[in-house]
């Protein structure tokens, strides 16, 4: 069923009415199951350059990740009339578990602005168990905004009640700008500047859902700023920026579901391929990190699930200059990969069979313990011991 803006819209105004907006309205039993850690290995990759021997770019994710878990070399995303295979699109068949659910309501540049149809990842986690939002993260990249709202679906059973909410420098600028305000201590320069930047910010927001905050969060960000301060000329970028709050994450709001949506690998999009591999070894990096944390911090040793699988893939496109394109629905395009690891997900195993990318989400849910109804894709039941 199609569900436009204005239910969405309609459904935030009564969460918000019913005070609904950080828990879910109805009771739900505590969650007691492992911890689950999603990695877009984003910005569209090959299988390439990231899981084969020769020519890897992610060396720590081929040669030591993979031995701890189960390796699906073989994933695809459907070749299907209307399906795209870019990162949106990818993100939203990841967290639903199907093709197609959603809905174009806009375009920010030259970048469509979606809106999910059927309940996410998230939702469905906060809807069967008592979960705070700040306990279901989305890690989201700097420079796509457009993807800040994937959270929560139109689905009337669904929606803005059991969201989760997001950590990104877009967050980060919206909280900033709200503190100068309110301390009201800057010149009146400075004030006038915050004012016009946040006016700017919440333009982006066309779902509203990133005009309150909690108290969690509201800490989380001033830590933040204790620590990095407002110039924004001392805390990392790019993917390194998603990496340091995603740990950071870990250890204060310690969720119990997170997406953390690497993106820079489509920077090549500029032309140099050096932008592309470099992108590679730096999500490399990050995933070394990123299980070094869950592996020390009590919260998380020994109880997560890693699940690390591309948005899309790439071409390898002899017609144009620039390389590695990914808009042009070639073979490759659609040819991606998935490593699943920690307790309950066999190690060592290499599942050498077709998958479809849908296929994830079912998986999810069956590790924590929720059904995913709407999903299309099977519990891979052969990789869980």
């Amino acid at each position: 069923m199609d569900i436009g803006r204005r239910a969405f819209n309609q459904g935030l105004a009564g969460a918000i009415a019913a005070g609904a907006m950080g828990r879910s309205a109805v009771a739900a039993p505590a969650y007691r199951g492992p911890n689950v850690v999603i990695v877009r290995f984003g910005g569209g990759v090959r299988r390439t350059e990231t899981i084969a021997d020769r020519t890897t770019y992610s060396p720590y994710f081929l040669n030591v990740l993979a031995k701890r878990g189960t390796l699906i070399p073989n994933l695809t995303i459907a070749q299907l009339q209307d399906v795209d295979t870019s990162h949106a699109e990818g993100t939203l068949n990841i967290l639903t578990g199907r093709y197609r659910a959603y809905e174009k309501v806009g375009a920010q540049g030259l970048a469509p602005l979606l809106e999910p149809s059927e309940p996410t990842l998230f939702e469905a986690l906060r809807k069967s168990f008592d979960i705070p939002a700040h306990q279901a993260l989305l890690i989201n990249g700097e420079d796509r905004p457009q993807e800040e709202y994937l959270t929560y679906g139109g689905h009337k059973h669904f929606g803005v009640s059991f969201r989760s909410e997001v950590v990104s420098l877009f967050r980060y600028k919206l909280h900033k700008f709200r503190r100068i305000l309110e301390d009201n201590k800057a010149s009146e320069d400075v004030l006038a500047d915050a004012r016009n930047q946040l006016d700017e910010l919440t333009a982006y927001d066309f779902r509203s859902s990133a005009r309150r905050s909690s108290a969690a969060m509201d800490r989380f960000w001033d830590n933040w700023r204790n620590q990095y301060g407002d110039t924004g000329l001392r805390n990392p970028r790019g993917d390194r920026l998603l990496t340091e709050l995603a740990v950071k994450a870990m250890r204060e709001l310690k969720p119990r579901l997170m997406m953390i949506n690497y993106q820079d690998p489509d920077y090549v999009h500029w032309g140099n391929a050096s932008h592309y591999t470099r992108a590679i070894a730096i999500i490399d990096q990050g995933l070394k990190r990123l299980v070094e944390t869950a592996d020390s911090e009590p919260a998380y040793r020994g109880q997560t699930v890693f699940v690390i699988v591309p948005d899309c893939g790439r071409d390898a496109n002899p017609l144009m200059s620039v390389p590695y394109q990914h808009h042009f629905n070639s073979r490759s395009a659609h040819e991606i990969f998935a490593l699943l690891l920690g307790p309950g997900i066999s190690a060592g195993k290499v599942l050498d069979k077709p998958v479809d990318q849908t296929s994830l989400a079912a998986t999810v849910g069956a590790v924590m313990g929720f059904p995913m109804r709407s999903a299309e894709g099977r519990v891979l039941s052969e990789l869980l011991t």
